[in-house]
């Protein structure tokens, strides 16, 4: 056994006679709890368990180099002191609260010069080359919209955004459509028209910013041979790697609740894409209003939604991928930190993976059509780590969900309302939504759409 951390290292292990950057190179290779355990056996781990140094690789290899490099320049813009990378970790995985800013104003007598999308939901909203892009969605009285908006955030989060109208004509107007980043790139992929049609297509959007003329954003309906999935709104996708996007489920042809998963690859020239469909055994029963997030490069979460029977749904999958291997597993969790009273259950929610490896969860609506105002972090760390192999097993993960608490402005329940994170995992931009109304808010008369543009930042004690 190792001695106690006020001993040295003299018990003979091999490995305690290893130079301090080839022990360096083994503690980044090995999970936190790990590192904790291995740092009270003696002196010398101690003190290489703690160093700075480590804990900043640390923090880079957990949070991705992206989202590690926005961070550091945000804090650095906001002058703030950086903290010691231990305490910076610690506190990205423990968070517990955020706070909300109100960042358009509904006064009846705005500023003439200042515009902003209509009120919406079941839109698409981006966060891609530093702006963020606002497609589509659906108004009063079931119509689509075929309106594009931009507002540049750059590398600093804003508290004022200044939103600009983009024409462009196509794609055409529609609501429940899907629409994610990859690289540089939007692919956009099937929607729904206010005549009920269902659209298959896939576009791809590419953004421009010019000194003079502004933002601009060209589309381009994207070649993808004879195969695609079939028609559908109200599914849900997101991108799984450099060139590819999932998609599963959505409502099809006849109002049909799909339960079908497919992915495309993008040419590395994006001159065209390859749709397939994956098929396994088990997997996701048919839903619509759900949920789809990467966590790693080879696992998805998918959450939530209304099933077959109309009801609102609570569980959760993760879609394995490696090469040539696909499979879904459901993964099972209890419900001890849900307070009581709490209905966990959700479609038209947001679902975004942020800073430190988490997924933040917020509104939604239950089976009631109750509309939710809550902010949950669903801890997925063990499942990323877990091979699908011990991912089949029954056994319930315990402490998954924790609810956190919202400070700052209270923008009200809403469901089908859109989001999207900047660079650093920190900050998320939400607009719109179904909210209710003065009257019978749970009755579909009492219901109306929003068009308020809000900012959630996660709270860290900087």
């Amino acid at each position: 056994m190792a001695e106690s951390s006020s001993g040295s290292c003299n018990n003979g292990s091999p490995i305690a006679s290893l130079a301090p950057d080839h022990l360096f190179t083994i503690l980044l290779l090995l999970p936190i709890d790990s590192i904790l355990s291995l740092s009270m056996s003696c002196k010398k781990f101690s003190y290489l368990a703690t160093c700075d140094a480590l804990w900043e690789s640390l923090c880079r290899r957990d949070w991705g180099s992206s989202a590690f490099d926005a961070l550091k320049s945000s804090l650095h813009l906001q002058q703030h002191p950086l903290l010691p990378w231990i305490r910076l970790y610690k506190q990205v995985s423990k968070l517990d609260s955020v706070c909300c800013y109100k960042l358009t104003d509904p006064d009846p007598d705005p500023d003439p010069d200042f515009i902003s999308p209509t009120p919406r939901a079941s839109h698409s909203l981006n966060f891609v080359s530093g702006c963020l892009l606002l497609f589509g969605g659906g108004c009063e009285g079931g119509r689509h919209l075929d309106d594009t908006w931009a507002a540049y955030i750059g590398n600093n989060s804003q508290k004022i955004v200044k939103w600009q109208k983009i024409q462009t004509g196509i794609p055409s107007g529609r609501f429940g459509h899907t629409c994610v980043v990859i690289e540089n790139y939007l692919v956009l992929f099937g929607g729904i028209n206010d005549r009920g049609d269902r659209h298959s297509d896939t576009w791809l959007g590419q953004v421009s910013i010019h000194e003079s003329l502004g933002i601009s954003l060209s589309w381009r309906l994207l070649d993808v041979g004879s195969t695609s999935p079939p028609p559908r709104g109200a599914h849900a996708a997101c991108c799984i790697s450099s060139r590819r996007m999932v998609i599963h489920g959505g409502i099809g042809l006849n109002g049909v609740r799909l339960d079908d998963t497919w992915v495309i690859e993008l040419s590395e020239n994006q001159c065209f894409g390859t749709w397939h469909q994956i098929v396994s055994h088990p997997s996701p029963p048919a839903r619509s209003g759900h949920s789809l997030t990467c966590i790693s490069e080879t696992q998805t979460i998918l959450f939530g939604g209304r099933g077959l029977g109309y009801q609102v749904l609570n569980d959760i999958w993760v879609l394995h991928e490696s090469e040539g291997y696909s499979k879904w597993v459901q993964v099972f969790y209890d419900l001890q930190n849900v307070p009581a009273g709490v209905s966990l259950p959700r479609v038209g929610h947001l679902a975004t993976p942020i800073v430190g490896g988490q997924l933040l969860i917020h509104g939604g609506e239950d089976s009631f059509r109750q509309r939710k105002d809550d902010f949950w972090v669903l801890d997925i760390s063990r499942i990323e780590r877990m091979h699908p192999t011990g991912l089949s097993s029954k056994r319930l993960l315990v402490n998954k969900w924790r609810r956190l608490k919202p400070q700052g402005y209270k923008p009200g329940c809403r469901s089908f309302h859109r989001a999207c994170i900047d660079d650093s995992g920190r900050y998320l931009y939400v607009f719109g939504g179904m909210v209710d109304g003065l009257l019978q808010p749970a009755e579909p008369a009492g219901l109306r759409f929003d068009g308020e543009l809000f900012l959630v930042e996660l709270v860290l004690q900087l």
